[in-house]
């Protein structure tokens, strides 16, 4: 009863004044919005600072994937990344991957979360697992409370032996190795294992960029499509990231802080490009 109230106060907020709207949080905006927008497929603005026009949902379930947490209605991208997600997973099982567990995507029209990422705003972004899918098709209460697997101390970045699988450095290694791949977030531990296992040609290690916070999943973002009103992210240092920018993450300027930080304010809809407006406003596909 409490969630139908507060899904129904915030979908009010959809039929207010421009005016008026301007000056609402968007994360409210955009987390009330049950469909995506009836447009053309477009990633707008910046991963963190965007909108997503024309959303199409990855379905629950393929022959190589499964989607979770499926209450949140994240499983929303433009459809190179649902393309990127089916293909992924098809090519990674024929590599030993028994199949990926797909987590945040974006909201049917992108947009600031209520909750979680900052990110994952234009739907170009994807979370994965790092644990293998079952091999079985997984119960709704399953998908909503089965936690993901950490294979990282978050502090130290170490990684216990037994936790690597190299199956999952295949898994990885394909991910990025695909053009439309702009980056690949994971944990500090998981890029040292790879630059320690990873043989032949490795020029898809520039992708994959260790970060804080990805000791149970990656991060898979992908490139802005041509053409498209996308703000495309400064390209990865060349080599293999297996030097200095790995040494930083094991040095104490990661966790060096002047104190606490004060949190940014919501973000406005007036403070995303212009043409997030029109998304919001936009009627569903049924009209």
């Amino acid at each position: 009863m409490r969630l139908r109230f507060l899904l129904s106060a915030l979908g009010a907020l959809l039929v207010l004044p421009a005016s008026a709207q301007e000056d609402r949080p968007a994360k409210e905006l955009f987390g009330a919005a049950r469909g995506p927008a009836a447009m053309q497929p477009a990633p707008v603005g910046f991963y963190a600072k965007g909108c997503l026009a024309g959303g199409m949902a990855l379905p629950n379930d393929g022959p190589n994937w499964q989607a979770m947490r499926l209450s949140r209605n994240r499983h929303w991208g433009h459809p190179e990344l649902v393309d990127y997600i089916q293909r992924l997973a098809r090519d990674a099982a024929k590599e030993g991957w028994p199949g990926l567990l797909v987590g945040d995507m974006s909201q049917p029209r992108g947009g600031p979360m209520l909750t979680g990422h900052a990110s994952h705003q234009n739907g170009l972004d994807v979370d994965i697992w790092v644990q293998p899918m079952p091999p079985r098709t997984l119960s709704a209460s399953e998908r909503e409370n089965m936690s993901a697997r950490s294979l990282v101390k978050p502090g130290p970045h170490v990684m216990p032996e037994e936790n690597w699988d190299p199956a999952l450095g295949r898994m990885i290694r394909r991910a990025a190795q695909d053009r439309r791949v702009e980056r690949i977030f994971v944990a500090p531990g998981i890029k040292r294992k790879l630059c320690e296992t990873a043989s032949g040609n490795r020029s898809w290690m520039s992708r994959v960029r260790p970060y804080y916070g990805h000791d149970d999943h990656i991060h898979v973002r992908l490139a802005c499509p041509r053409g498209t009103p996308c703000k495309a992210q400064t390209a990865p240092p060349a080599g293999d990231g297996c030097g200095d920018d790995l040494a930083y993450w094991y040095s104490e300027a990661p966790y060096k802080s002047a104190g606490p930080v004060k949190p940014a304010p919501p973000m406005r809809l007036s403070a995303l490009p212009p043409m997030c407006r029109d998304v919001i406003a936009a009627p569903g596909p049924g009209g």
